[in-house]
């Protein structure tokens, strides 16, 4: 196989565009996928983590990183990390990417929250980026950027949705 139709294929996402037919590259092309997500998603908790301590400010403006609001954390994480650009508000956020179940979140997973678990609005107040070991690293109120428990607590029984965009 020529060199430039391999090159081809990773650039189509690991499969081989051959006038029109589309095979699987040969190999463990879908390990490598799979060890090199987990490397974004890494990358994502890590840039994350820069920012630990940052107060939170309802409405904080994209262009700064002295504060954040709960989506412009997320923004900013995926726009450094990965390159990614995400829309501004939490709502918007949760159109983006493929919807993963709790059961299967994966590090790196966006999940979004209602503002209370007692209500039946599914109305999103609130996004997470989950962090894997059952954690979410997000922004709120007082600690700002932190680290939460996320299974066992009002965090999992307030979710709306989880979205994979990595």
């Amino acid at each position: 196989m020529k060199l430039r139709n391999v090159l081809a294929g990773i650039l189509l996402g690991g499969a081989l565009a051959i006038t029109g037919i589309v095979a699987p590259l040969p190999g463990n092309h879908e390990v490598a996928q799979a060890k090199w997500s987990q490397s974004r998603a890494d990358h994502v908790i890590s840039v994350g983590k820069r920012y630990l301590g940052t107060p939170y400010k309802f409405g904080s403006p994209s262009s700064t990183t002295r504060t954040f609001d709960c989506s412009s954390f997320v923004q900013r994480v995926y726009k450094v990390a990965v390159n990614k650009s995400l829309p501004r508000t939490s709502r918007a956020q949760a159109t983006v990417g493929q919807t993963v179940s709790k059961s299967n979140l994966k590090k790196g997973d966006l999940i979004f929250f209602k503002a209370s678990p007692t209500t039946k609005s599914k109305r999103i107040t609130h996004v997470a980026i989950y962090a894997g070991n059952n954690k979410l690293l997000h922004t709120y109120g007082k600690p700002g950027v932190t680290f939460s428990t996320f299974k066992g607590t009002s965090w999992e029984k307030r979710v709306v949705t989880a979205k994979r965009v990595l």
